[in-house]
């Protein structure tokens, strides 16, 4: 009988180890410079739209207007009211100073706050307004020599590119840091699961470099599928996690091959026809659930779709090629320098057939493989239990008062949006009409933003009048109207459907070939939540149909592939849950350094799904994978899952330590999204590999017994001929636990 094919790469790849390594690095490098060359294709605002947002943001963009970046120097007192002159005193030496100032204009006439509290004087910038915030700092060095000279005062900057360039620098340092920190965490994890520099140096090593083919492969398919600016850094989560797991899965099994006697050679060959396969299946099943993104119809979410199916594949590549060279290459090389103690603790030990003999997990096990149904009954119900609060999840997409306050800008921003509530949250309404309807146009837009002043869910018009636009064709005009509500509370909520069913139709609906939509920041968030909801439940049932055919393909049993999917399921419900209590709440503010939005970021739900249903499945199909080898070797049911979860739990927990240490350094960033995305990961993988795992799953199978391997009679496999030629032994802790 034909051996399997990763088995022949494998064998190919280990005879020829230089060949095999020669032809990976010229892989990685052909595709990153390749890439590189290509250049990336972005998306634009048109590939981005979504509802009626969307269409609000393509009548702006049809209107080409000249929209150039704009800050401000705000005024106010440090402590009491604020004293007229003096104030006029400092605007008037901002304004002869930033008059000066490369990049800026023109500078505008001081304008009083309402409540008299703050002067605010505008400032325009020159220039593209897409890199204002990398030529702002003149403008701020001018500011603070204003500051300088008016110490009674406070006088400060703050608009676009201002708080652009301190969240970007705020934002960088988290970044750079959270990149220097996951790879010595991602290696002294391995070097604890190893005992081995070596060792624990060549699972990185492959997930670095199928990050960086990954990333030439990305940039190439951005050509097909325009990327956004998170695909990179989801290739490199992704890249990384799944090169860690598929390597960690391989070395080990080839390491307790050697231990049990096989030369080099055959332990690589059973490695590839066990641990190989397993990551072959788990590899299609996380780029059938990342594929599943693609339906969202969505830019943001099939760039990352491609950008994670991409790193995975390269990896699963990697782990059947470039890996068995390396281990081949190294022979025993590979449990060198060794760490004393760590050695000790971790090198593979072997009882009298061979099998490993772990310690602490047959005690783990013996509740589930005892009184399987309570088990089940019990670990079930805590995290139903959990999964529960997910059932009141709210969805908005995070606003300026999300973004962190430890800067000086976003300071600044407070107190001008509470001295001029215009300058805060507001709703774009977008028209386009014939040219010789601009007036009328004009005429009902004005009597809008009056009709919107005189309700509490709107800001009061300043007395410079409504902020209108018109294109130079006349036929686009646009309309801010303020609200003094954030962007995520009910009262903002409430004020877009104030404009959507009744003030923006009364006012246009009357206008000849009119076409308006009305966007914003609120709208997007509502807009983007709603188009979540409609699409999660389509990714979902793709992912697992999908998934369910995989997975009974793989195991040729109906009952694995049913409860594989329904634990998973479980396990994101969790994980939904968990996130709902901490982020919807404020208990854990103090803990982990956030404010509570009182919801989930938009996007996460969906997001989340895809890849913990993926990731998720790397752990089921090696452990069910190696359940199944005790059967077929001739144990009892009982004895498959003692011996294929104690064999298989110490590099589940490795792999899932590392994807747990690596996602908790997101958790640690400043803003609430990567916040919620980090604990959302970490919490969920934990969950999974632990509770899921090594409790629920043999329970489970445990009381299932025979059942889990039925199949109808056209799915079942033929006799195995791949069974090992030494079968693994029980665990003898667990024999006959009953």
């Amino acid at each position: 009988m034909a051996r399997p094919v990763t088995v022949r790469l494998a064998r190919w790849s280990a005879e020829h180890p230089w060949r095999a390594i020669a032809l990976w690095v010229v892989f990685v490098a052909v595709c990153f410079v390749g890439g590189n060359a290509a250049g990336l294709k972005e998306a634009t605002g048109a590939d981005q739209a979504v509802g009626e947002s969307g269409r609000a943001g393509l009548i702006v963009d049809a209107g080409d207007f000249d929209d150039p970046a704009v800050e401000n120097v705000l005024i106010t007192a440090r402590g009491g009211t604020l004293d007229p002159a003096a104030a006029k005193a400092a605007a008037d030496d901002a304004a002869a100073r930033l008059r000066s100032v490369t990049g800026v204009a023109s500078v505008g006439q001081p304008v009083t706050a309402r409540d008299g509290s703050a002067l605010l004087l505008p400032i325009t910038m020159s220039g593209d307004p897409e890199t204002a915030s990398d030529r702002v700092q003149p403008l701020r060095d001018a500011t603070a020599q204003v500051q300088d000279g008016h110490p009674g005062l406070r006088v400060e900057q703050v608009g676009g590119p201002s708080i652009n360039k301190a969240l970007n620098d705020t934002l960088g340092e988290d970044f750079k840091r959270a990149e220097l920190l996951s790879l010595p965490v991602t290696l002294a994890i391995l070097i604890i699961a190893f005992g081995a520099l070596i060792a624990a140096g060549v699972p990185v090593l492959l997930a670095l470099s199928s990050v960086a083919a990954a990333m030439g492969l990305s940039t190439l398919a951005s050509h097909l599928v325009p990327a956004t600016d998170t695909t990179a850094s989801v290739i490199l989560l992704i890249g990384m996690a799944v090169g860690v797991d598929y390597s960690l899965f391989y070395v080990r099994r080839e390491r307790e091959e050697r231990a049990r006697g096989r030369s080099g050679l055959d332990a690589v060959e059973i490695a590839a026809e066990t641990s190989g396969h397993a990551v072959v299946v788990s590899g299609f099943a996380v780029m059938i659930s990342m594929g599943g993104l693609l339906l969202a119809n969505d830019a943001i979410f099939s760039s990352l779709a491609v950008g994670s199916i991409l790193v995975v594949a390269v990896a699963v590549i990697g782990s059947l090629t470039v890996l068995p060279a390396l281990l081949a290459k190294l022979g025993r090389w590979v449990d060198r320098p060794r760490v004393p103690l760590l050695w000790r603790l971790t090198a593979p030990r072997t009882g009298r057939h061979g099998e490993a003999r772990p310690r602490f997990w047959p005690a783990v096990l013996k509740p589930a493989l005892r009184a399987p149904v309570a088990t089940l009954v019990i670990s079930v119900g805590l995290l139903l239990a959990l999964a529960t609060p997910a059932l009141g999840m709210k969805m908005k997409f995070p606003g300026m008062e999300d973004l962190p306050r430890s800067t000086a800008a976003m300071q600044a921003y407070d107190r001008l949006t509470a001295a001029f509530p215009s300058n805060g949250t507001s709703h774009t309404v977008a028209v386009r009409a014939p040219a010789a309807e601009a007036d009328r146009v004009a005429a009902a837009l004005t009597a809008l933003a009056a009709r919107a002043s005189a309700d509490p869910l709107f800001a009061p018009v300043e007395a410079d009048g409504p902020k209108i636009e018109v294109s130079a064709d006349r036929r686009v005009s646009v309309l801010e109207v303020a609200t003094p509500h954030t962007s995520r509370t009910d009262e903002a909520g409430r004020s877009l459907d104030r404009l959507r069913d009744d003030l923006v139709p009364a006012a246009l609906g009357g206008v000849p070939g009119v076409e308006y939509a009305v966007g914003g920041d609120i709208a997007d968030s509502e807009d983007y939540a709603q188009h979540i909801r409609d699409k999660l439940p389509i990714v979902m049932g793709f992912v697992l149909v999908l998934t369910f055919v995989v997975m009974v393909l793989t195991f040729r049993s109906v009952v694995v592939a049913l409860s594989s999917i329904l634990l998973n399921l479980l396990s994101a419900g969790a994980a939904y849950g968990l996130l709902v209590l901490v982020f919807q709440g404020d208990w854990a503010e103090g803990l982990l350094g956030f404010t509570s939005m009182g919801a989930i970021v938009t996007w996460l739900p969906l997001f989340l799904f895809v890849v913990l249903f993926g990731l998720s499945m790397d752990y089921h199909v090696f452990v069910v994978s190696r359940i199944r080898e005790g059967v077929r070797a001739g144990m009892s049911n009982r004895d498959a899952v003692a011996y294929g979860i104690t064999s298989s739990a110490g590099v589940v927990t490795s792999a899932a330590i590392v994807m747990v240490g690596v996602f908790s350094i997101f958790a640690t960033l400043s803003t609430i999204d990567m916040k919620q995305l980090g604990i959302g990961l970490a919490a969920a993988i934990l969950l999974d590999a632990t509770i899921i795992r090594a409790v629920v799953l043999p329970a489970l199978m445990t009381m299932l017994g025979d059942a889990n391997w039925w199949a109808p009679k056209f799915l079942r496999a033929r006799p195995a001929a791949d069974a090992p030629t030494d079968p693994p032994a029980p665990t003898p802790e667990l024999v006959g636990a009953r």
